[in-house]
């Protein structure tokens, strides 16, 4: 096995070595920590139900704790975890506007998706967000929980099925919250992009009263506000990775309102236009005559000569969001040493989503909204067959026909842009935690009431049969102008409620069986576990009427769970520690047994060896086997009918039917039966002096009866094609150009694709965590950590045939091509001497191919067709030097001062160079899809450096 690790981490792998490790050897006195006695608490570790002394377990666990959270600098959990570098393809981040969860956060650890990531609060399950990712996929939101409310985060990076049950097939983020507080804190801190856009404020009360151990109760609430400006896409055109036209390399001219060969010469401008289609004999689009420009300041020379751009100042590289959230907790202290904690929550996002520029005019025909009416298609509602005008027909308010086929193209003025979504977000949480002992064992019940709630409201949006009645009546002004009431009926805005509930109930109890087994006693840990999902996610109303084209996919089912869980842990020889652990769950359609073992040797202090193996599972979600359905893009194809050579000029064929997208309808499948997993880790902890801990971990996942849709994951799978009326239409014509006739069928309108278990992946790689902490006396403490993970393999198997993914886009259908780099690192530098504390992070990426396998991505020159479609070059003329999308490096700096006991300033600089995000021509998942830079592991780079000032104050 070879781990080809790239320069930047093996320079820093070199400075911990040679500065770390020779220091020390030279001067060990100064590498001694303070050794005041320290009482011994023990903690339950995530990962196991037994308490321990030595936090160092079997499983991998990262540990983020507030003060970590405090010097890195980021204004918000959704940055801190995105930065993990355990986290891979398939990750959320709110920079992707296009998703059908925009504004929501999720981790996906080992590039497993966010489906396969558990994300736990306190320990608990906590509902899901009310829309999944990529319509199928449920995760835990983690963009609204407040900094200020957690004590720490633990990143369990080993399969926990045996624990936790469904969804911990890649690991588990346990977030856990404060669970007390006294006197009170206020913080604040405000920043702003120095490229403009995404100015930020920060602001948090903390306060409690009563001590637990001297009052017997404490009370306690913490409350956040955070508002961040949005960024535009327009901010940033200086920026090399921004911009449309791409001529100079050989590639395509998408700047909005330039005519070229990709759009036929024939687009929406600044100026509304008339054209004669019948021009064909008097030279198309080279005569001047055969066009009407409605506005003086676009005419045919500057049209042909692209003068009449269109500026995009709608599409969004970060998201207007806004943030409140409220912490209560109460705990209390009963006899016999019991303790009951009531913590209740209430986090909320508000955030607007502006997908790009206004809706077009349709200068030929409309297909008709594809419905999916709570299962029920249909398709092509609404479908106009021709938006034509004859000369001489009104064309809105004052203005008729010039020409015998006349068409209408621009922007339909007065709506707020296209697609905009103002979503506001509502995670509430009631929990309650009773512990205490009792006939010999050490009880924990808990029970919680949890829900997420997605309120959207839509505008934008056009209703095309009520615009071209107002068109053809005459009352609807093309160049604007129009009243409230009539900008209503072209665009109404309408409003969607989503709900996903998650109930629960967990009593676990734990002993020792034995007082001892070997060189220590047998311990034991029972526990059972009940939730109930609700998931109400429906079409909007206007949506189900058809009136507009689909906002999101919708969800309606609920699932319920049961199960018994155990766990054993002993010392049979000494220096040896082992685990067995087991669970057996219960749902509705399906149930699972899942083992997992854990072994820890620690044949000295210095050093001990450790292994994990474990099975896992993930049930089937409401979206995948209830009430549901979405609209996917698959991949281009030619109309095997309409255009069966893939040639747009021979005579016959049907231009728009060439190269196409066709859409697909996603089914469920109520006989779907869950993914199973298998994993092992093997590592080893190393504390070769005082002050230095290393970890380093082999791991091994593979998952098997993946949940996948039928299109391009079943072999057998044969696409059957729904199509519309057959209308007017452009028909290639013999000798050149197009004339309007009628083709033997309709067009495409979509294909239906099940969810089938079809997919398999199988990933290794190694990851390693090194802290150093070096005490230098009078001139302060240095202390560095780096966190890396390096990809050995991420196979994939797609209709049977397996590809190789680690150092690719694949798998690009996930959640907005993501794409896989083999590395990750995250190193932090950090000094304090007094009231000073300096600490820098360096987050790195490494290189990775352009291509994805998976979907026929072999050939660079191709990159651009093969991963999602994206226009930048036609086949054969990518530039070489876009197969790869570079490494990305950025340096983060915070600085805090304590001024008294009571004041603390700070400082940070994000992005501390100002590096710009490298250019990835085959990602989709950003603002748009003619922006190339990659929003889940490169938005640092788009935002560009950062600069904030805040300070904290205790009373």
């Amino acid at each position: 096995m070879k781990l080809r690790i790239k320069p930047m981490p093996i320079a820093i792998l070199q400075v911990i070595a040679s500065g770390a490790f020779s220091v020390a050897a030279i001067t060990p006195a100064m590498a001694q920590q303070d050794s005041a006695a320290q009482p011994v608490q023990r903690v339950v570790v995530t990962g196991s139900l037994i308490s321990r002394t030595d936090t160092e377990t079997a499983a991998p666990v990262q540990v983020i704790t507030a003060l970590d959270i405090q010097r890195s600098g980021k204004t918000s959990v959704a940055e801190l975890l995105q930065d993990l570098a355990a986290n891979g393809a398939g990750t959320l981040g709110t920079g992707f506007s296009g998703a059908f969860a925009n504004g929501a956060s999720g981790i996906s650890l080992r590039g497993l998706t966010v489906g396969s990531t558990l994300v736990l609060i306190d320990g608990h399950r906590m509902s899901p967000y009310a829309i999944g990712d990529d319509s199928q996929r449920s995760f835990v939101d983690v963009s609204n929980i407040p900094f200020d409310a957690i004590e720490s985060i633990e990143v369990l990076k080993s399969g926990a099925s045996a624990l936790y049950g469904s969804d911990a097939v890649a690991g588990v983020v346990n977030i856990k919250l404060k669970k007390s507080a006294n006197g009170t804190r206020f913080t604040a801190d405000s920043g702003t992009s120095q490229h403009g856009g995404g100015t930020t404020h920060r602001a948090s009360l903390s306060t409690g009263f009563g001590d637990i151990d001297a009052d017997g109760y404490n009370v306690f609430a913490t409350a956040e506000w955070r508002r961040q400006g949005a960024i535009k896409v327009s901010q940033r055109t200086d920026q090399a990775w921004n911009k449309l036209d791409w001529r100079s390399e050989g590639g395509n001219n998408l700047t909005f309102g330039v005519p070229t060969t990709r759009n036929s010469f024939l687009t929406a401008t600044n100026s509304p236009f008339l054209y004669n289609h019948n021009g064909a004999a008097s030279g198309g689009v080279n005569n001047a005559a055969n066009f009407v420009f409605l506005d003086p300041k676009c005419n045919y020379n500057l049209y042909m000569s692209g003068g009449c751009a269109v500026a995009d100042t709608y599409a969004n590289i970060q998201p207007e969001t806004e943030n409140k959230n409220l912490l209560v907790g109460f705990t209390k202290k009963l006899p016999d040493n019991w303790e009951l904690a009531v913590k209740g929550s209430i986090f909320q996002r508000d955030n607007l989503n502006n997908r790009g520029l206004p809706a077009t005019y349709s200068p030929t025909s409309f297909a008709g909204t594809n419905v999916n009416n709570n299962g029920v298609l249909i398709p092509g509602f609404g479908a106009m067959p021709s938006t034509r005008f004859t000369a001489g027909q009104p064309i809105g308010a004052n203005l008729v026909a010039p020409f015998a086929q006349t068409r209408l193209y621009g922007y339909i003025p007065g709506l707020d842009g296209a697609s905009q979504q103002s979503n506001k977000a509502t995670t509430t949480r009631l929990a309650v935690d009773l512990n205490g002992a009792a006939l010999g064992w050490d009880l924990q019940l808990g029970g919680g009431l949890t829900k997420s709630k997605a309120e959207i409201d839509y505008s934008g949006y056009v209703d095309r049969a009520a615009l071209q009645r107002l068109l053809n009546a005459g009352q609807w002004n093309v160049l604007g102008g129009n009243s409230q009431a009539l900008i209503d009926q072209v665009s109404p805005r309408f409003s969607n409620t989503m709900e996903s509930k998650l109930n629960y109930v967990d009593l676990i109890g734990s002993r020792d069986l034995l007082p001892q087994l070997g060189a220590g006693p047998l311990k034991l840990a029972v526990g059972v576990h009940w939730h109930k999902r609700t998931w109400n996610a429906p079409p909007s109303a206007l949506t189900l009427n058809g009136q507009v084209g689909s906002t999101s996919a919708f969800v309606i089912g609920d699932e319920t769970n049961k199960a018994v869980f155990g766990e054993l842990a002993a010392t049979p020889i000494k220096n040896v520690e082992f685990n067995l652990s087991g669970r057996y769950d219960h749902f509705d359609t399906v149930h699972s047994y899942t083992p997992a073992a854990t072994l820890k040797w620690s044949p000295s202090k210095q050093f001990a060896l450790r292994g994990t193996f474990a099975r896992g599972f993930r049930a089937p979600n409401p979206a995948e086997t209830g009430n549901s359905g979405s609209f996917f893009l698959y991949h281009s194809i030619n109309d095997p009918v309409l255009c069966p050579d893939a040639n747009v000029a021979t005579p016959g064929n049907v231009p728009g039917a060439c190269s196409l997208q066709p859409t697909y309808v996603q089914r469920p499948n109520k006989d779907l039966a869950p993914e199973k997993s298998k994993s092992f880790t093997l590592g080893a902890i190393l504390e070769p002096f005082k002050g230095l801990n290393a970890t380093i971990d082999y791991y091994s996942i593979e998952v098997n009866n993946q949940i996948v849709t039928a299109a391009g994951n079943d072999p057998s799978y044969v696409e059957t094609f729904v199509r519309g009326p057959a209308v007017q239409t452009d028909i290639a014509a013999p000798g050149g150009g197009t004339v309007v006739g009628i083709p033997s069928v309709g067009p495409i309108l979509f294909a239906e694709s099940a969810y089938i278990n079809g997919g398999s992946t199988k990933t290794t790689g190694v990851e390693a965590d090194i802290g150093y902490r070096w005490n230098l006396g009078e001139n302060g403490v240095f202390r560095t950590n780096l966190s890396f993970a390096h990809t050995i393999s991420y196979e994939q198997t797609v209709a049977g045939v397996t590809y190789q993914l680690a150092g690719t886009h694949g798998p690009s259908v996930v959640s907005g091509a993501t794409g896989s780099p083999k590395n990750r690192g995250q190193l932090s530098l950090g000094w304090a001497k007094g009231p000073l504390d300096v600490n820098t992070t360096i987050n790195y990426t490494s290189d990775f191919s352009s291509l994805d396998p998976s979907v026929g991505g072999t050939n660079c020159n191709n990159t651009g067709i093969d991963v999602g479609g994206r226009p930048y070059f036609t086949a054969g003329r990518q530039p070489a030097n876009y197969c790869r999308v570079p490494s990305f490096t950025v340096a983060n700096l915070n600085v805090q001062y304590k001024v008294s006991s009571n004041l603390t300033l700070k400082g940070a600089v994000l992005n501390v160079f100002d590096k710009q995000p490298p250019i990835d021509v085959s990602t989709y998942g950003n603002a748009t899809v003619q922006t190339p830079y990659n929003a889940s592991l490169h938005q640092a780079g788009a935002i560009g450096r950062f600069f904030s000032l805040g300070l904290g104050y205790t009373f």
